[in-house]
């Protein structure tokens, strides 16, 4: 060790939006933090102005935003008899390489969890106590409940400002909204996005095929709206550059422009920009944690010791920094012993690729999330009893990124690669093209898990991650009932041509066109400290004063972004630490 800081009330490793969250509850209640981000310092206002941010081939094609697998891979196999290798290609890895983190360049689909999504370990006893589930899928509850959550997206909602049209409000049906979703205390802040002439489309479709429509919740603001902070965010224009691109217009939630602005002017609050945590240190009885040690970019180590200890990265991140850690106790899938890297999930896929003839879909007028959407085979939303598989899917008309650079590869099947022949069919395609997709649960599986690679290491020489993942048969079953209504809807459309997929038909890849950024758990909160690595509050069982918050709590996937959940946990776990435990350090859960 080069040096060490003063010491802190509390150390968060990452900027991101769980990061920022946390820091902001924590900072107006009076507690010194220090954040550490591995990223360099960004503004919006220079970093992403409109005169810099529309450029696809820097951001969509080269992706700029994001971390470059050379500043650190991942490795990768489908099963334990495989080598794994490292990934030198994006599509499932999407992490931030600034301060904002993935947050930066989300495509800002903003969903709740479903109730269900919650407890169903406690649904499939109850509802299913006859079913026979796929072979070595975990199920379990997260030991919160929607309840639980619901001020905490209010609060979120708040803050991003986001876009929707409220489905169920205090216990009433809205018409215009999601029938399914859980009950919220009050609308959405800003309303719902104009929709595209695919979603106008689609809309009627699924409306005449009897299932309820409605457009997603989105962080594309929808009117003009100051939030929480007194930070003021702009309605969106349509420009299409949202996933992967920061927002200049500030029209996009993100921590950059939602939160991050007024946590720099307190005074209580200090982030240290260019520093790489290598290790969350622990006390001589090793029952707590005294601080992190970490590597800045002139390449000395420090040391921030702090009273608490929030891990805040990247969901594989938090997960390798536990095992390098050495916090916690690794899964062995031989024994199904430990919990650390257990119940590693993703997300289950279905598409379909539709082309009309003569419509006009000006798909350039786009956001990241200017989708409408059917709920009626998502979650427990339906009866499983006799389909073999829990889970499903949300299945929308997406028009997400019209750039044309994105959109080269979108002809119809058969269609020559270049030429003359080529042009015509993209010229025409472009704007008679659709695409459904359908995002689905995942379950976590015995055989899916995250470990250190014994191989390949970083340039500070800690082992990389090593993620093993195959899709099971729960998935594959999903993703064929869904892929089958999928094509349903495509028929009803009246389209031309259309193609249909189900992911889980082929074995898994990270690198797969339109597969998705959403990778899930491998330190899992729950109710038994023998299946999960954090309790309800997303406090560490074996430290009591550290905390874990992300995508890598989650024991399993629901068929939505996960964005929202991570910022509602992030609250509520804010929320804990405030309230009760800092005055009476100790398990919140004993």
């Amino acid at each position: 060790m080069d040096y060490k800081r003063p010491k802190a009330d509390v150390a968060i490793i990452g900027l991101g939006w769980s990061g920022s969250l946390m820091a902001e509850e924590l900072t107006r209640a009076g507690l010194n933090v220090v954040a550490l981000e591995r990223g360099a310092w960004e503004t919006t206002s220079q970093n992403f102005p409109p005169s810099i941010v529309a450029d696809e081939l820097r951001f969509g094609v080269r992706k700029e935003a994001l971390k470059t697998p050379a500043t650190e891979a991942y490795t990768y196999r489908n099963t334990v008899d495989q080598v794994a290798l490292p990934g030198r290609e994006w599509s499932t890895w999407q992490m931030g390489n600034t301060v904002g983190g993935a947050g930066k360049h989300w495509a800002v689909n903003s969903w709740r969890f479903n109730p269900s999504d919650f407890e169903m370990e406690t649904r499939v006893r109850t509802r299913y106590k006859d079913m026979k589930l796929a072979e070595g899928l975990i199920v379990q509850d997260w030991g919160v409940t929607y309840d639980d959550l619901e001020p905490h997206y209010d609060r979120f909602e708040k803050i991003a400002g986001i876009a929707g049209n409220s489905g169920v409000l205090n216990g009433i049906v809205q018409k215009g909204g999601n029938p399914f979703e859980g009950s919220r205390r009050n609308p959405y802040p800003t309303p719902p996005l104009v929709r595209s002439r695919w979603n106008d489309i689609f809309h009627k479709t699924t409306e005449d095929m009897g299932y309820h429509p409605f457009p997603i919740p989105a962080g594309t603001i929808g009117a003009p709206y100051r939030n929480p902070f007194g930070i003021e965010l702009a309605p969106c224009t349509y420009c299409g550059y949202c996933a992967f691109y920061g927002c200049g217009n500030y029209s996009k939630s993100s921590p950059n422009i939602c939160v991050i602005p007024a946590l720099m002017e307190r005074r209580n609050f200090t982030l240290l920009t260019e520093c790489t945590a290598l290790k969350i240190e622990k006390a001589s009885d090793g029952k707590t944690t005294t601080g992190v040690t970490f590597r800045d970019s002139d390449g000395h180590t420090g040391f921030q010791p702090a009273d608490i200890v929030v891990v805040a990265a990247y969901q594989l991140d938090n997960v390798r920094l536990l095992l390098l850690s050495e916090i916690g106790t690794p899964y062995n899938p031989k024994t199904d012993e430990g919990t650390l890297g257990r119940a590693y999930n993703w997300q289950t896929m279905s598409m379909g690729f539709l082309y009309f003839e003569n419509e006009h879909m000006n798909s350039f007028i786009s956001t990241g999330a200017l989708s409408t959407q059917i709920d009626d085979f998502n979650g427990d939303n339906f009866d499983h009893a006799g389909l073999g598989f829990i889970g499903g899917a949300g299945i929308q008309a997406i028009s997400d990124q019209g750039t044309p650079l994105a959109m080269l590869d979108r002809v119809p099947p058969g269609t020559k690669k270049w030429g003359a022949e080529w042009k015509r069919a993209f010229k025409h395609s472009y704007s008679n093209y659709g695409k459904i997709q359908g995002q689905g649960t995942s379950y976590s599986h015995v055989g899916s898990y995250l470990d250190l690679d014994p191989t390949y290491k970083d340039s500070n020489g800690q082992p990389l991650l090593r993620v093993t993942f195959e899709y099971n048969e729960n998935d594959r079953l999903m993703a064929r009932f869904i892929q089958k209504k999928i094509d349903e809807i495509c028929y009803q459309t009246g389209a031309k041509s259309w193609t249909t997929e189900a992911f889980p038909d082929k074995p898994s890849d990270p690198f797969r066109p339109y597969n998705s950024g959403h990778t899930i758990g491998g330190a899992v909160m729950g109710l038994d400290p023998k299946t999960s690595v954090l309790n309800r509050y997303q406090q560490h069982w074996d430290m009591h004063n550290l905390f874990v918050v992300g995508a890598s709590s989650y024991p399993n996937n629901a068929g939505y972004n996960p964005t929202e959940t991570l910022g509602a946990l992030t609250l509520w776990t804010a929320r804990a630490i405030i309230e009760t435990y800092i005055h009476n350090p100790g398990p919140l859960v004993r």
